[in-house]
């Protein structure tokens, strides 16, 4: 199953868009998409490695609970979907690149739902969810 990505460029150092992603407690306050978020378990650092969310994002409505992988952090943060309602799948990852004083973000997110969906539908949905998410973190970082 091929993975739906998007990038945009954001006006700030990679650390500080970092900072933001890894935050993911606080998602709701800047992302439309995920209504709530409940860390379920953390790392020594205090990362969030599991968590419980709710997604609202046209047809992918389900409250999600995800792993996060932060072994390539900071340039890279993955998750896979350990449990769910509706959902079967949802994995992806957020992908960091310095660019002088800007850092380009690269999403990347694959879902898979537990009922028949055309190909071109979930993918339909998998963009938006991903550029609204990409767009709404840009406004927020951006201010």
């Amino acid at each position: 199953m091929s993975q739906t990505q998007a990038s945009a460029t954001i006006e700030a150092p990679l650390a500080d868009v970092n900072a933001v992603i890894s935050d993911l407690a606080n998602y709701p306050t800047w992302s439309s998409a995920i209504t709530a978020v409940k860390v379920v378990e953390s790392d020594a650092q205090g990362r969030a490695t599991k968590v419980e969310m709710k997604v609202n994002s046209g047809p992918l409505r389900d409250t999600v609970v995800l792993d996060y992988e932060w072994s390539a952090a900071p340039e890279q943060i993955s998750f896979s979907l350990s449990d769910a309602d509706l959902l079967t799948g949802m994995d992806g990852f957020y992908k960091l690149e310095a660019d002088g004083d800007e850092t380009i973000l690269t999403y990347a997110l694959t879902v898979e739902l537990n009922m028949p969906v055309p190909a071109m539908m979930r993918q339909k949905a998998e963009k938006a969810f991903i550029d609204q998410v990409l767009k709404e973190l840009k406004a927020h970082i951006e201010g």
